[in-house]
C-alpha cells in the first residue's frame, strides 16, 4: 500500500519511522498479520520487525492478539492519532515542568530582564539598517508614511521597493504636499503614492508586524532617531492610524 508523501511525512512529524509507517500501512492493507507475514508484505527487514511492532504498539498505533502465532491489528487513524496526540501533550508538559523548575531560577537568580519590545534606533545608517530589515521580511503589506526631507532615503530603497513590487507585496506610501515632483513619480514606481498637507514625522509598518517610526533630527547625523519595535498592540496602532490619515489624504491623478 502506497501513501502519498504528504501523509507519510505527516506521519514522520508524529515520531514514526519509516519503518513503523511501512508496517502500519501494510496491515491498514492486509489486515491482521503474524510478524512474519508482515515482515514479507511490508519490506521490513525481519530482524526489525518484532522492534518495529513493539514501538508501534507503545506508540498506540496498533494492538496484538496474543495467540499462537501472535497476531498483530492495525488501529484506527483516528483513534491512533488521539493517543498521539494526548502522548505528545503529556510529554511536552514533563518538559515544560523540567525546563521550568531547573532553568527559572537561574533566570531569576542572575535578575536577568526580558528583551526590550521597542528599541530606539539612532543614526542614518542604523535605522536604515531596520528599514531594510523590515523590507525584506515583508510578505504582503508595506506602509510608508515619508516625511520631506527623507528623499536620500527613498532613492536608497528604490532598488528593494522594486523586488517587492515583484513579490506582489502592496505598498502604499504617504508623503508631504512638498515633496518634489520627482520623488512621486519615483515613488509611483512601486505603489500608491498620496499626499497631506501635515506630516508630523513619519513611519514604516510591515505586515502589520514591524514598525518603526522616524522622530526626525537630522538626517545626515547619529542625532537621528527612530523607535523600532515587533509588538502586535504598536504595529495595529501603527497601521490603524496610517490607514486614518490614508483616507484623508489626496489621491495623485494620473499624468
Amino acid at each position: 500500500m502506497s501513501i502519498n508523501e504528504r501523509a507519510w511525512k505527516a506521519m514522520e512529524y508524529l515520531g514514526l519511522t519509516s519503518y513503523e509507517i511501512k508496517a502500519y500501512c501494510a496491515l491498514l492493507e492486509h489486515g491482521p498479520l503474524s510478524a512474519p507475514e508482515l515482515s514479507k508484505v511490508s519490506n521490513v527487514p525481519y530482524t526489525k520487525i518484532y522492534e518495529v511492532l513493539s514501538s508501534l504498539e507503545a506508540k498506540g498505533w496498533i494492538e496484538t492478539e496474543h495467540s499462537r502465532p501472535s497476531k498483530f491489528y492495525p488501529k484506527s487513524p483516528s483513534i491512533a492519532l488521539e493517543t498521539s496526540r494526548i502522548k505528545m501533550e503529556n510529554e511536552r508538559k514533563l518538559h515544560e515542568e523540567a525546563i521550568i523548575s531547573e532553568l527559572l531560577p537561574l533566570y531569576e537568580k542572575r535578575g536577568l530582564k526580558e528583551r526590550p519590545e521597542i528599541w530606539i534606533v539612532r543614526g542614518e545608517h542604523n535605522i536604515l539598517m531596520k528599514i531594510n530589515e523590515i523590507f525584506n521580511s515583508c510578505e504582503k503589506e508595506l506602509l510608508l508614511a515619508i516625511p520631506l526631507g527623507l528623499d536620500k532615503v527613498s532613492r536608497l530603497l528604490s532598488p528593494i521597493m522594486a523586488e517587492l513590487k515583484h513579490k506582489g507585496v502592496s505598498i502604499l506610501m504617504l508623503v508631504s504636499d512638498k515633496a518634489s515632483d520627482a520623488i512621486i513619480k519615483l515613488l509611483r514606481r512601486w505603489g500608491e503614492v498620496r499626499v497631506r498637507s501635515q506630516m508630523f514625522g513619519g513611519g514604516i509598518v510591515g505586515d502589520a508586524r514591524q514598525v518603526i517610526l522616524l522622530l526626525g533630527g537630522s538626517v545626515s547625523s547619529s542625532s537621528y532617531l527612530a523607535l523600532w519595535s515587533e509588538h502586535p498592540g504598536l504595529a495595529k496602532f501603527a497601521k490603524d492610524y496610517f490607514e486614518f490619515l490614508w483616507k484623508d489624504s489626496k489621491t495623485i491623478k494620473e499624468s
